[in-house]
């Protein structure tokens, strides 16, 4: 508790008060919604914003990382058959929760916050405006009334609208009504609390008229009390791997997001392997708090900031505010409808669809676009947990297709000075000539066939010549690459000419040893450069111009 005291400063509480407040109070619809969009019972999704904003607050690198159930990870935790198919599906959900944390706790200590690096921007854009969709699309029952039928979002929503008469009319009228709201108070001072106000006004409607309008307390009981702690269910981990680590990825592209974009008080940016194990140690806590898991909310993240907030103490006072509703006003909360959480939840999902991005994606190329269209229609017909993984397998194919076309050779002319030019190859190997080869990109196995396309052909016309290729920097090229040098050597050989190898590391040194390289060019061919640029590189070169001098005088004395 002494630590925890330590943070709070007489010049900056009054700031992080006000901001707390305003999250914590508007988190606690938000959270009933998160509840309500995984599928499980609402009080489980505010459970979660209140352990998880205070949690993670204390734990996270950043200071203003607001660490709550994102709309991405509850839609993959709605698709979680191991949990809503248990025979103990809340015990199931929480365990969901430890074992997303415990892989978030992984990836940090294991300083993994730069594998994400590699997931594409087109399958980002993809997963993410597909998640907007499935969440516009998976509250059309709560929205209409109406409880469709379907094997997946999209088959129920064309249900819905072909049985769109059966709708009740009173449903429609509040959720609507609750948009509308929305979207007005939130230009009026109010901001974002305009929400909380909009979901109030029109569940207070409901009951002071009467309406026959389903409320939360029809779904779920709402007591005044904070959750106990409830230890995993073992049994259950096997099934849950797969989903627990599509929402550790999830939750931790989110968390890089804000990582990046929100730098602390004091002008530093937080450390996102550090932010991981923050996230992590959050979702463990509210695994055994009843909650749903959580990761890095962008949104919550910019009101706190937005609000005013100065430290990290804003995230602990919004964790209290959630608390203390609970336990004043936790029955009030069970009159909250549910045409109202769903208006909410379908005014995020459609802020969710960024149509800059798509655009953006778009423009790009086409191989850009058919990545998110593809990542998009998978997301939007199969389980998100399994979309979750093959979007990341494709943007896995996306990186190696890319390094492996990105590979080019350039020639170095050497002139009398000493200077360096670069220029394209020739076609061929010419006679009696020194030519420097000099490759650029990734010498990924993938790349090796685009790679020995660049190089010159060897004719039979290309004899006495020597062909220069330097290396330096390159710490394992792999035996696909070595085959290439080993054949290239070969014909070189066969006409008279050698291949002569400049490189730096004793690493790629060994290699060619074991392959067989510094048998075939010869040991005095293969040179090791030092820390003088370009200093080993015209050693070789004269040497190869006096090697070609006394080749051509043999011949010419024969």
């Amino acid at each position: 508790m002494k630590s925890i005291r330590s943070l709070f400063r007489r010049d900056t509480l009054r700031h992080d008060a006000v901001a707390g407040v305003v999250l914590g109070v508007e988190s606690v619809p938000d959270g009933l919604a998160g509840g309500l969009l995984a599928g499980v019972n609402p009080l489980f999704g505010l459970y979660a914003y209140m352990v998880g904003t205070f949690a993670g607050g204390l734990t996270t690198s950043s200071a203003f990382m607001a660490v709550q159930a994102t709309g991405a990870m509850a839609i993959v935790v709605a698709d979680v058959g191991a949990v809503h198919g248990s025979s103990d599906p809340d015990r199931a959900l929480f365990t969901l929760s430890v074992l997303t944390g415990v892989v978030m706790l992984a990836a940090g200590f294991l300083k993994l916050g730069s594998v994400l690096r590699f997931v594409s921007n087109a399958v980002l854009v993809g997963f993410i405006s597909a998640v907007g969709v499935n969440i516009v699309l998976g509250q059309l029952s709560n929205f209409t009334g109406y409880e469709a039928e379907g094997a997946n979002r999209v088959a129920r929503a064309f249900n819905t609208i072909f049985n769109i008469g059966q709708a009740h009319f009173g449903t429609i009228v509040i959720g609507s009504a609750t948009i509308i709201l929305i979207l007005v108070l939130e230009r009026t001072k109010l901001g974002s609390l305009g929400l909380v106000v909009a979901v109030i006004g029109t569940s207070a409607v409901v009951t002071l008229l009467g309406w026959d309008v389903a409320q939360l307390r029809d779904i779920a009981d709402i007591p005044r009390s904070l959750p106990m702690p409830m230890m995993p269910m073992f049994s259950a981990i096997p099934a849950l791997v797969i989903p627990a680590l599509a929402l550790a990825f999830v939750g931790l592209v989110h968390g890089a997001g804000i990582s990046s974009n929100f730098p602390n008080p004091d002008g530093t940016y937080p450390d996102a392997s550090r932010d991981f194990i923050g996230q992590g140690a959050a979702n463990v806590a509210v695994g055994f708090f009843q909650g749903m898991p959580v990761g890095g909310s962008m949104s919550a993240s910019s009101l706190v900031k937005e609000a005013g907030a100065k430290s990290r103490v804003a995230l602990l006072i919004a964790g209290i505010v959630m608390a203390v509703v609970v336990l004043l006003f936790g029955s009030t909360v069970g009159y909250i409808a549910m045409p109202a959480l769903a208006g909410l939840l379908m005014t995020v999902g459609y802020r969710t669809i960024k149509p800059a991005d798509i655009m953006a994606v778009w423009k790009t190329g086409n191989m850009q676009a058919t990545v998110m269209a593809v990542t998009f229609a998978l997301t939007m017909v199969i389980a998100l947990q399994y979309a979750v993984v093959i979007g990341v397998g494709i943007s896995m194919i996306l990186y190696i297709i890319t390094q492996s076309n990105s590979v080019t050779v350039k020639r170095w002319l050497v002139t009398d000075d000493g200077d360096l030019i670069e220029t394209d190859p020739p076609a061929v190997v010419p006679s009696g000539e020194a030519i420097v080869l000099q490759p650029y990109g990734s010498l990924f196995f993938a790349a090796a066939a685009v790679f020995e396309e660049e190089l010159p052909n060897v004719l039979p016309s290309s004899g006495n010549s020597v062909v220069i290729l330097r290396l330096r920097g390159r710490t394992d090229i792999g035996s696909t690459f070595m085959d290439i040098l080993l054949r290239y050597a070969k014909s070189l050989s066969d006409v008279d000419s050698k291949l002569v190898i400049i490189s730096s590391d004793g690493r790629l040194l060994e290699q060619f040893d074991v392959t067989g390289v510094t048998a075939t060019i010869g040991e005095t061919n293969l040179y090791t450069s030092d820390e003088r640029i370009g200093a080993t590189l015209r050693r070789a070169h004269t040497d190869a111009l006096s090697w070609i001098g006394s080749v051509v005088d043999d011949d010419s004395v024969e």
